[in-house]
Parts: C-alpha cells; structure tokens; sequence
C-alpha cells in the first residue's frame, strides 16, 4: 500500500510538472535559490533609493558647508556624516547610486546588444565570417580589461554616456562566446531547417528563430554584467577617468576618500558598501537565474 500510494503521489507530481507554465517553474526554480532572493530585494531597494533621491536625501548633494567638514556618522543633523567640504554623505550616496546603477543597466544593455549581435552572426554563418569575428574577440580578451577601460576613456570627454559606451564596448567578448556556443547546437535544430526551407531570410532566422530560443544564457549574461559595470565605472571613476567632480558616483566618493581613510574612514567605507552590496547582489539573482533557467536541472 505504501509503495502503492508513494508512486501515486511521484505520478502525480510528474502530471502537476508537465503541465506547470515555464515562467511559473523558473520563478519556483528561483524562489528556491535564498541568496537570489535576498539580492533581488537589495537591488530593488537600492533602485529605489537612488530612484527616490530628490524625496529621500536630506540636503542637496553638492551643498558644501566647510563649518560641518568631517563630522562622524550619527551626528544629529547627518546621518551618516559629511565629507572633507561639509557635503551630506547620504545625500551623495543616494545621487551617487542613480549615476552608478545607470551606467551598470545601460553597459549591460550596450554589451548583451553587441555581443548577441556578434555571437548570432558568428554561428550562423559559420566559416570565414566566425574566424574574423572570433579571433576579433580573442584580440580584445588579449588585452586586461581595466587598459582598455583607461586607455579609451583617456580619449573621451568624460559623461554618463562617454562612460556607458566605453565599459559596453570593452565587454562583449564574453558575451559573444557565449551566445555562439549556444547557437551553434540551436541552428542544427529542425525548426531551424525548416525555416531555412520555407525560405526565410538570415536575419529573420537569426532574430525570430535562433535569439528567442537561446535567451536563457543571455538573461543570465545580463545580470552578471550589471555587476561587471559596476565595477568598471567605480574602477576608472577611482582613478580619475570617469564620472567627474562634482557629480557623484560611488567611485568618484571612494576617490575623494584616498586622502582621508585615517581621519575619516566613514567616507571611503560607506561607498565601498554600497558597491559590494550591489555587485554580489547582482551576482547572486544572476546564480538564481542560471540554475532556474538550466534545462537539465532535476525537476524538483
């Protein structure tokens, strides 16, 4: 009776699974996944913090006051203290977080696009067209990232979008690895003959037959490279090459701050929160999506 009633509940769970929606799966997939969940619910607030800024800071961002320079977090009229000319840290860090997570959506946005264009390209056409583009892609991956980043925007007016472009254009190359690998067992498919036979041209086979079927590494990529942009602006807004004094990015604080980390260590460790909280938050959801979109994961 037991075993009886044991395959009657697997069967019945295996019905329930066959006919549960994909959305519905991956979203159970990623409920499961605590991490993801966590990061999702800091990203979200970190968006609206930083959405909210105008409501939420205190004091306007570059309101410099030299009689309230260095006063400590928990002070009783700044929260989280002020900086070398007396401006509101919290108020920065809001600022800061809308120049930050704009640059980290809008690159990633800049890399999937060039990526996913290159690595459909790439496997489609195969041959001549996929060495040029690959071995193109291998010249860039030759070179550490962080010149690139340096050596283009030493040749760029510093802005959001001079900024934007340079860490897309300086992060496709995964992307397009990626992308082609998936594509290349895609486009062997049947659906995809029998596109070809009903003679459909290359671009509407790659647009509407290979991209919608290989987007689930893709949503992967994309998460990731929000927290790789990140990273990338706070790297060369740190050195100077980036975001601009007196618009504020959380590099641009961390840059301010090198000369203060004994005197006012609040100024550097505040931003420097704020970067590793969006970036592993970004990285865990980006975790959650990849084992909730895995084909081959064990139905659970």
């Amino acid at each position: 009776m037991a075993e009886t009633g044991a395959a009657t509940l697997v069967a019945a769970g295996e019905r329930r699974g066959a006919h549960e929606g994909f959305g519905r799966r991956v979203a159970r997939r990623f409920a499961q996944h605590r991490l993801a969940l966590a990061g999702l619910l800091v990203i979200v607030a970190l968006f609206l913090a930083s959405a909210l800024a105008p409501v939420l800071a205190p004091y306007d961002p570059n309101r410099v006051n030299p009689l309230e320079r260095h006063q400590a977090p928990f002070s009783p009229s700044h929260l989280l203290g002020t900086d070398e000319v007396g401006r509101d840290v919290l108020s920065r860090l809001l600022y800061a977080g809308r120049v930050s997570l704009t640059v980290g959506f809008a690159a990633m946005i800049v890399t999937i696009v060039v990526g996913s264009l290159v690595g459909v390209v790439a496997a489609y056409y195969g041959g001549l067209v996929d060495t040029i583009l690959m071995r193109l892609a291998d010249v860039f991956l030759s070179f550490p990232t962080i010149y690139l980043l340096l050596v283009l925007a030493a040749f760029v007016r510093p802005s959001v979008l001079s900024i934007t472009l340079i860490v897309g254009a300086t992060a496709w190359m995964e992307v397009a690895r990626i992308v082609r690998a998936q594509f290349l067992s895609i486009k062997a498919q049947d659906f995809v003959t029998a596109a070809r036979a009903l003679g459909a041209s290359a671009p509407r086979i790659m647009l509407r037959e290979l991209l919608p079927n290989g987007m689930a590494p893709i949503i992967v990529a994309a998460t990731l490279n929000v927290a790789n942009a990140i990273l990338a602006e706070s790297y060369i807004s740190f050195l100077g090459y980036g975001i601009q004094p007196p618009q504020a990015s959380w590099g641009i604080m961390l840059n301010n701050a090198q000369d203060f980390f004994t005197r006012a260590p609040w100024l550097a460790i505040l931003p420097g929160v704020a970067i590793t909280l969006a970036v592993l938050s970004f990285n865990f959801v980006g975790d959650g999506l990849r084992d909730a979109l895995d084909p081959h994961q064990r139905r659970r």
